[in-house]
């Protein structure tokens, strides 16, 4: 059976939700494919490691290209190692139940999906595995780091806009996890401090009813991601992004997407970016990533999957 489970972007609430913040999460229209007619080229850890626990079956090949580059060679920041592992799991489940509709195909994939992306990865919240899961614009958040994730659908507010944009900047999530990890430990008073300032600037943002507030709410998170990068001397706002954003503060809001670095960033506005916004994207060395935010999440499909060209299977 042939899967898809789409790619995300964090909209809110990076580094905050894992200190029980809300976030919110979108499921984007670029897709993962695995296929269990034929085997894998290439096993994920955490695929490895979902099939450790299963302990009967074969990793399904995949297509995770169309979240890379053209060129294939630089992932584009999109949470490809959880869709990769939705999509795997989601085409054994198929395997086992061809009928499965959405809904009840992600309540099957979702936890064993969760515990062994979590087990890879040495932690993170799993808000990447319930986008991939679930689809749609999900409000994600955790009481502690063991329990079990609240997953709601939600509505942005009205007139907001959001546009991704990219860059061949590149940054290691858990790497930049592990760096703030060792700023809670070397200096916790201060970690302290600046979560509890991300943590409420998040609130404000997944709580926020009209675009206005939302740009706020996202306004007050980049600061403290400013603020939380300079503590843990981590490129969290890279130089580019700043620009970026200074470029267009009167109405709009740039903010990295996920754990920062520069890969991916969103323009947040409550009105529509104009040819200024984009000449200043560009400067800072961000290109537009045409998206739509929302995605169908895993399901099975009927298309055929790429089988040649380099992309084909690789991570």
């Amino acid at each position: 059976m042939i899967a898809r489970a789409p790619g995300k972007v964090v909209l809110s609430g990076a580094y905050a939700v894992l200190e029980g913040a809300p976030a919110l999460v979108a499921a984007v229209d670029r897709y993962v494919m695995a296929d269990t007619r034929q085997e894998a080229t290439r096993v994920t850890p955490e695929v490895r490691e979902a099939l450790a626990r299963r302990g009967d079956a074969k990793a399904p090949w995949f297509d995770a290209s169309e979240l890379r580059d053209h060129s294939g060679e630089r992932k584009l920041g999109l949470g490809s190692s959880a869709a990769i592992l939705v999509a795997s799991l989601g085409a054994l489940e198929l395997d086992e139940r061809a009928e499965a509709r959405d809904d009840e195909l992600a309540d099957r994939v979702m936890p064993a999906a969760l515990a062994a992306h979590r087990a890879a990865q040495g932690g993170g919240s799993g808000i990447d595995v319930a986008a991939s899961s679930f689809g749609g614009i999900l409000r994600f958040e955790r009481a502690t780091p063991d329990a079990a994730p609240h997953i709601t659908r939600v509505t942005l507010p009205p007139r907001l806009f959001i546009q991704v944009w990219s860059s061949e900047a590149s940054a290691s999530t858990s790497d930049m996890l592990a760096r703030v990890a060792a700023l809670r430990d070397a200096r916790p008073e201060d970690h302290r401090r600046v979560f509890a300032n991300l943590v409420d600037a998040a609130r404000k943002t997944a709580d926020a009813r009209d675009a206005i507030s939302f740009v706020a709410g996202c306004r007050e998170q980049l600061d403290a991601f400013t603020e939380l990068g300079t503590l843990a001397a981590l490129p969290i706002v890279t130089s580019g992004a700043r620009l970026f954003d200074e470029a267009v503060s009167r109405t709009s809001v740039v903010l990295p997407s996920g754990a920062g670095g520069g890969d991916i960033v969103l323009l947040i506005g409550n009105e529509p970016p104009g040819d200024e916004a984009e000449r200043a994207g560009q400067k800072a060395g961000f290109v537009p990533l045409p998206l739509t935010l929302g995605a169908r999440g895993v399901h099975a499909s009927a298309r055929e999957p790429r089988r040649a060209g380099r992309d084909a299977g690789a991570a």
